[in-house]
C-alpha cells in the first residue's frame, strides 16, 4: 500500500504556510548548502526560489512528522558563492545533522528515478507522475516505482580476528567488508554465503543480522551481517579484490569513513572486543 507521506499534493503554486520548509535542492549529484558563519543547513524553499529562479523539476513531500519538504532540479553549471556551497551527497555526511543527510539521500533517489522514468518501458510511452514514488503510463497502465538495488555486506570473524578487503572499487585506499548485490531467487543469508566463496574462496557459519542502511549512491539498501569463519584459505577474485586478510584490532589497516554501514559494523566489533576485555 501506498505510503500516506508520498502522496502528491497541488500545493507547489499555492503554499501560503510553506515557504519557509526545508528545500533539498540538488544539480546533478550535488546538493545545495546554505553556509552561515562555519556551518552549514539545508536551505528554505523561500531562499533557494529567490536565489536561483525556477527549478527544472519540483516535488513536494509529506513527511512523518506531517511538515512538507521540498525537492528541487537545477541544471549542472551551477556555480560555488562564500555563501551557497554545491556538494556532493557523501561530503554533506560530515556538514549537516544525520537527520538532514537521511532525507537528503531519500530526495536524491527519488531525483534519480524521476530522471530515469520518463518512458514506459514496456510500451514506450511518456509517462505521468501519479503520486511522489509512483509513475504510470497513460498508454498500457503500466506502473513504476524507484527500484532499490539490495546489496549485503559481511563482517567475518576468526577468532580475535577479521576479514578485511580491499576492493577495486573502493573509492581511497582503504580496506572494508565483502560485499555484493542480491540475486533474483536468493535469500539474503545464501547471499552472504555465496559472496564471500566467490570473492575469498572462505565458507562460514553462524550467519547473523546486524542491521541496514539506506545508501543513496544512486538507488540502494545494505544490508549488514556478521558471521564466524569456518574453514578454507583466501583465494582472490581478482576481477574483485585487491587484497584480503584477516586483521586483529591491533593492525588494523585504513577502514571505512563514519557513514557507511562497513564502518558501524567495524566499530561494533571493536567496542565489543574492548567491553569482553573490561567484564
Amino acid at each position: 500500500m501506498q505510503s500516506t507521506r508520498y502522496k502528491t499534493f497541488s500545493r507547489f503554486n499555492s503554499m501560503n504556510q510553506t515557504w519557509n520548509n526545508p528545500c533539498f535542492a540538488f544539480s546533478g549529484k550535488l546538493l545545495l548548502l546554505k553556509k552561515e558563519t562555519d556551518t552549514f543547513h539545508i536551505p528554505t524553499l523561500d531562499e533557494v526560489i529567490k536565489t536561483f529562479g525556477k527549478p527544472s523539476w519540483k516535488q513536494e513531500m509529506a513527511e512523518k512528522n506531517g511538515r512538507y519538504i521540498f525537492m528541487l532540479s537545477y541544471p549542472t553549471d551551477q556555480q560555488n558563492t562564500d555563501v551557497w556551497q554545491w556538494t556532493d551527497l557523501r561530503s554533506s555526511f560530515y556538514l549537516i545533522p544525520q537527520e538532514s543527510y537521511l532525507t537528503a539521500g531519500r530526495c536524491s533517489e527519488i531525483i534519480y528515478w524521476n530522471e530515469h522514468s520518463l518512458y514506459c518501458p514496456h510500451c514506450g510511452t511518456r509517462t505521468r507522475q501519479q503520486e511522489t514514488i509512483m509513475k504510470k503510463c497513460p498508454s498500457c497502465g503500466y506502473e513504476i516505482y524507484p527500484p532499490i538495488a539490495t546489496a549485503i555486506i559481511v563482517l567475518i570473524h576468526k577468532g580475535e580476528e577479521v576479514l578485511l578487503v580491499r576492493a577495486h572499487n573502493f573509492r581511497g585506499d582503504f580496506y572494508g567488508l565483502v560485499a555484493g548485490f542480491l540475486e533474483p531467487g536468493e535469500t539474503l543469508e545464501q547471499c552472504v554465503r555465496r559472496e564471500v566463496i566467490e570473492e575469498t574462496g572462505l565458507e562460514i557459519e553462524n550467519i547473523r543480522y546486524f542491521g541496514s542502511q539506506p545508501w543513496p549512491f544512486p538507488c540502494g539498501l545494505m544490508v549488514g551481517f556478521e558471521a564466524d569463519y569456518k574453514h578454507g584459505e583466501i583465494k582472490l577474485q581478482q576481477e574483485e579484490l585487491a587484497d584480503a586478510r584477516f586483521f586483529n584490532r591491533h593492525n588494523l589497516p585504513p577502514i571505512p569513513k563514519k557513514m557507511s554501514i562497513a564502518r558501524h559494523l567495524i566499530d561494533h566489533w571493536l567496542n565489543q572486543y574492548e567491553t569482553d576485555l573490561s567484564d
